[in-house]
């Protein structure tokens, strides 16, 4: 990657120190040669579009005007997608490029409005349709003959999908379905592009049939006309207003009033209901939500997107920005010679690492699992719904909170919009709680990981994710030692977490002697929450040993070395982060934690002069990065000017406030 400006020369001499082939990493990272160079073509293809790009800063703009732009944007996205696929170039890869990722980001800054239509409206119809219902709605879909969201959150509910209130009443005469939104909190309340963009809807509703209530289930809901796209009778639609962050996804709301469709829209690859109104049950009430289990994976994927754009920034900064000298009498240093200043970046490089090879681990487990399903095999359903709960609330959290620790690292200039964290921090704060809230997502996990202590205490055999408890249970892990390394820290997260699973289950069945067994879970929660987080560090940590051990064998042995480095410092910063858990249930001791964060400060050391290369390895383009602090040329200060001189105020020298109000107001006090 190169610039056509002069590289400031600080960034200039960083770049000399690094020790391995960045492009090799950047090979290694994106999987292979064709991939990047896929990435970089389609980068090129959509962004040296002058119609993608914004004159304005979108940050000037209204809410309606982002809006109307985002809009124009999707539309021409994909169109040039469509152009691509007839020169039989890609597929469903560009779609997920464009939608999410960097890619998508650096176009819709504060996210696209089709993005649910293509990630949880189809999805939705594949996983939950007939073959006949994807027949007649895939095509068009696919097409966009149509645009559909997925409205399942209502203003009353949100993770708790049991408790949703919309209802859907079956009537055998008619043989339709009634959709009704019985009271205020059952609106549908923030689906992605619901408000103005979508016609069509996946609502999720309590099906009665025959007197009973079955439960929630999907239905496919038609909300405008198609041609003149106002709302049909019974429908009330909008958005919901102005937001933190995304605010160009068009979130709405949707009530129902008597709203009737026909029986075949209802989605029945699961459950079903015959013309008579009897309710056949599905195989498993977790196939309802294959949609969600999906999108965690996407998200999962995301977070390390966006957080390889914010350490970007963070870095590049920290290597041209000159400050607070550290011994007295010498020139002030780059502020990246200060190692506070490392410990707030480095660690969250090798997060972006160990979450991208989780997030592609994860994914090869979804397709799996997704395989088995359609052979009927339904074994490992709970085990992917289990880790994919936890691996969501983990790193979106983990996430959030490095975002914001490279704002801070880049200080007062990290506060301006221009800076790019902005964005950044309004994707990843939103993703902590849709699609599952993070603390019930724990709570989730939990309840898997009791069970399977209990299968685990009864000799049964564990899912490959949970094994580790057999091992605990049959004495092998309760009396070794603490190591400083990968795999030893590993072994402690499990024993650790086994513990921990132990002594919950313990103190459940405890409180479940004089209360309920769903009061014992409640008063048991903080427990439960502490092992199913415990049990997904250890699973980030075991699929990044793994994964690197085997995609490093055909490496340079300067990048495997970087690499290992890399890994070490996640895992020793892991290690003393959690601290508490592991002293009280892994062996570890005081001098164990001395020695841990000796090794920290020396892994930062032996870091200092490899990290640009990674960083400038995600190969993220200044468009892409969209950050006046992180652009490959380090040439900060003029981008800061630059930026600056685009606000619509610094385009007069003369306000008219100042006649209107300043002067009578400044004059009136003479």
């Amino acid at each position: 990657m190169t610039s056509a400006t002069k590289v400031n020369p600080d960034l200039s001499d960083e770049r000399k120190k690094v020790e391995f082939d960045v492009e090799e990493f950047t090979n290694w990272y994106y999987k292979g040669a064709e991939n990047v160079a896929e990435k970089r073509f389609l980068e090129n293809f959509f962004l040296s579009d002058p119609e993608l790009e914004d004159k304005v800063p979108t940050s000037y703009l209204s809410h309606k005007e982002k809006y109307e732009n985002a809009v124009r944007k999707a539309v021409l996205v994909v169109n040039k997608i469509k152009e691509l696929q007839a020169d039989g170039r890609g597929g469903v890869d560009i779609y997920m490029a464009l939608l999410g990722g960097t890619l998508g980001t650096a176009i819709f800054r504060e996210a696209n409005p089709i993005t649910v239509h293509f990630v949880m409206f189809l999805p939705a119809i594949m996983n939950h349709g007939t073959s006949d219902q994807q027949a007649e709605w895939i095509s068009r879909a696919w097409n966009c003959n149509i645009i559909g969201t997925y409205a399942q959150t209502e203003l009353g509910h949100g993770t708790y999908i049991r408790g949703l209130e919309t209802t859907a009443t079956y009537d055998p005469k008619s043989k339709e379905f009634i959709l009704n939104s019985p009271n205020l909190t059952s609106y549908k309340w923030w689906p992605g592009g619901l408000g103005h963009t979508t016609n069509y809807a996946i609502v999720i509703a309590q099906l009665h049939s025959l007197g009973k209530c079955h439960g929630i289930q999907p239905f496919i809901v038609q909300l405008r006309d198609e041609e003149t796209h106002m709302p049909l009778k019974g429908i009330k639609i909008g958005e919901i207003g102005n937001k933190v962050g995304m605010n160009t996804v068009n979130n709405g709301f949707l009530a129902f009033d008597n709203v009737r469709i026909p029986l075949k829209n209802m989605l029945m690859k699961n459950a079903k209901v015959l013309e008579d109104g009897q309710f056949i049950k599905p195989k498993s009430s977790v196939l309802t939500y294959g949609t969600m289990m999906f999108v965690r994976v996407v998200i999962l994927k995301d977070m390390a997107s966006y957080l390889s754009k914010a350490v970007t920034i963070a870095l590049r900064y920290s290597m041209v920005r000159r400050q607070s000298p550290i011994e007295p009498n010498k020139p002030e240093p780059k502020i990246i010679e200060h190692v506070t200043q490392q410990y707030k970046i480095f660690p969250a490089i090798a997060k972006v690492i160990v979450f991208k090879i989780t997030a592609e681990f994860l994914w090869d487990m979804y397709n799996q699992v997704t395989h088995d399903l359609d052979k009927g095999d339904l074994e490992r359903l709970p085990e992917l719904h289990a880790i994919s709960c936890c691996l969501k609330a983990v790193c979106t959290n983990e996430a959030a909170q490095a975002v914001e620790i490279c704002r801070l690292s880049t200080g007062g200039h990290g506060y301006l919009n221009s800076a790019g964290f902005q964005d950044i921090y309004g994707m990843v704060t939103a993703a902590q709680t849709y699609e599952g809230e993070n603390t019930v997502m724990f709570l989730q996990t939990a309840r898997y990981l009791i069970k399977c202590w209990e299968k685990a205490m009864n000799g049964e055999k564990l899912t490959p994710t949970v094994s580790y408890l057999e091992n605990f249970i049959k004495g092998r892990n309760s009396r070794q030692s603490f190591q400083n390394s990968p795999s030893g820290i590993l072994k402690a997260f499990q024993l650790a977490a086994a513990k921990k699973i132990a002594e919950s289950n313990k103190h459940l069945e405890e409180r479940k002697k004089y209360l309920s067994p769903e009061e014992a879970t409640n008063q048991t929660g903080l427990e439960l929450i502490n092992a199913s987080e415990l049990h997904c560090q250890a699973f980030l940590l075991q699929a990044t040993i793994e994964v690197l051990e085997d995609s490093t064998k055909q490496t340079s042995l300067q990048l495997r070395s970087v690499l290992k480095d890399l890994l070490e410092l996640y895992s020793v910063d892991l290690a003393l982060r959690y601290t508490g858990s592991l002293l009280e249930f892994a062996n570890m001791t005081s001098s164990d934690i001395e020695f841990l964060q000796r090794s920290l400060e020396a892994l930062l050391k032996k870091l200092r002069y490899n990290i640009l290369g990674i960083v400038d390895g995600f190969d993220h383009p200044d468009q892409i990065l969209g950050s006046v602090l992180g652009t490959y040329d380090g040439n900060v200060y003029e981008n800061l000017i630059n930026a600056a001189m685009k606000s619509p105020l610094n385009q007069e020298d003369v306000n008219k406030s100042f006649h209107l109000y300043l002067k009578p107001f400044m004059k009136s006090n003479l």
